[in-house]
């Protein structure tokens, strides 16, 4: 099966400046891919080319087409979720309906309306009535009532508190999610995502610095939590990373060998987060 998304040597350039940096990756279908940076790496950028919103130089395919130059067609099969706050404040929610249906030959009005009758918002209601959490459930309502075989979700939760970031999630996952469609999403709440990852690609100065399905990060990366007194025989077996936690060293590895850190305290499979600010540091080094 050809990937969804598949990039050699995309890059893309602001003057004197590289934005994205000769980037290869394939992306297949149904799967969900956290593309991950710090600001300034790239990743929006990249998600421009992606969505056909930016030229670029190199080679890309989005669903086997070229975004840039076959947006139109390509957009009948994605759908993107910038920002919560996107949408007209004036604007009400059935007038957003008609105007979805009016331009997405995928949309289902039925779907629509069964998933917004769990919530609180109504067809009545004004973008400016609503909260940010409700507004991000009008968005999800929308997105999941069309038929599509890639979803772009760029900051979705940005700014919504805790409950709303885990409603808008869980209902992604359970109501819209399939082995047919794929997700690939940016955001800087990487503790809230990594539990419905299948994919991770880190990016730094518009360069892939890590790409790995979840299951790899497993069986590749390892922590190991020991005590002082050990710190100095762990440094030895060549950590990618090391950290102190009330009085704990902590180091990072790759690719080593576990029986040799069984005896030297506690193995733990690292966090998203912490496999990210590891795999920055390294590339600063």
């Amino acid at each position: 099966m050809n990937p969804v998304i598949s990039a050699r040597g995309l890059t893309k350039r602001f003057g004197r400046t590289m934005a994205v940096d000769h980037i290869d990756l394939d992306i297949p279908a149904g799967r969900i891919v956290g593309l991950i940076g710090p600001n300034g790496a790239g990743k929006t950028t990249a998600l421009k080319a992606i969505l056909g919103l930016a030229n670029f130089e190199g080679e890309l395919s989005v669903l086997g087409k070229n975004p840039a130059r076959d947006r139109a067609s390509l957009m009948e099969d994605v759908c993107f979720i910038a920002d919560v706050a996107v949408l007209p404040r004036w604007i009400r929610v059935w007038q957003l309906i008609d105007l979805t249906e009016q331009i997405h030959p995928g949309f289902s009005r039925e779907k629509c309306l069964e998933y917004l009758s769990h919530t609180k918002v109504t067809p009545q209601h004004r973008v400016k009535q609503l909260s940010k959490g409700m507004v991000a459930q009008v968005h999800l309502a929308l997105v999941m009532a069309i038929d599509v075989k890639l979803l772009v979700l760029d900051e979705p939760t940005l700014g919504l508190d805790i409950l709303y970031r885990k409603q808008f999630y869980t209902n992604l996952l359970n109501d819209y999610f399939d082995e047919q469609r794929t997700i690939l999403i940016t955001t800087h709440q990487v503790e809230e995502v990594e539990h419905i990852l299948t994919d991770l690609i880190f990016i730094q100065n518009g360069k892939v610095a890590l790409s790995a399905t979840m299951d790899e990060v497993q069986e590749d990366y390892v922590e190991l939590m020991t005590s002082p007194q050990k710190a100095e025989q762990a440094r030895g077996l060549g950590p990618m990373n090391e950290r102190v936690m009330f009085g704990r060293h902590i180091f990072l590895y790759k690719n080593v060998n576990r029986e040799n850190l069984a005896d030297l305290g506690e193995l733990h499979t690292p966090s998203v987060a912490d496999l990210f600010v590891a795999t920055m540091k390294g590339g600063e080094a």
